[in-house]
């Protein structure tokens, strides 16, 4: 018996896996407890349909990622955060990537989530940084940070 796969499932497979199982294990546990459904030409067809979407969709967001990360990497794009300085030159705290988000969007209109930036060390000195952003999975783009003096 042929089911597709709703829910991931143990040993068995991934969600939208097309699977061979056995009658009972099929029709007792899987259908009964919503974890498959069985696998006809209308769940198959509508199956294929939603793996097409999908596809579109991760490429749509590859390609916005792709253009954000020109807009970002792009020259003349610098963000500027003036910060109060102590005696010894040393920040009051340290910058947080929440920040550097907020002022990337107020000064160059580009919003990216804060969650993104990955920062491997604290910003607590004058300076400039690049900070990387995942934007996908298999885009980074790095934001040229320049931390100033009020």
């Amino acid at each position: 018996m042929k089911v597709i796969l709703t829910q991931d499932v143990k040993k068995q497979g991934k969600k939208g896996q097309v699977i061979e199982v056995s009658e009972g294990y099929g029709r007792n546990f899987l259908i009964k407890n919503n974890l498959a459904i069985l696998a006809d030409t209308a769940a198959m067809n509508q199956l294929k349909s939603k793996q097409k979407a999908e596809a579109r969709n991760a490429k749509e967001e590859l390609a916005e990622a792709e253009n954000l990360k020109s807009l970002i990497e792009k020259d003349g794009v610098i963000v500027e955060i003036p910060v109060k300085i102590g005696e010894d030159g040393r920040l009051f705290g340290a910058i947080p990537p929440k920040q550097i988000a907020e002022e990337l969007e107020a000064q160059y209109q580009l919003k990216v989530d804060r969650r993104k930036i990955q920062m491997t060390d604290n910003i607590t000195a004058i300076g400039r940084y690049d900070i990387p952003v995942k934007l996908h999975p298999n885009v980074i783009a790095n934001i040229d940070l320049k931390v100033i003096e009020k």
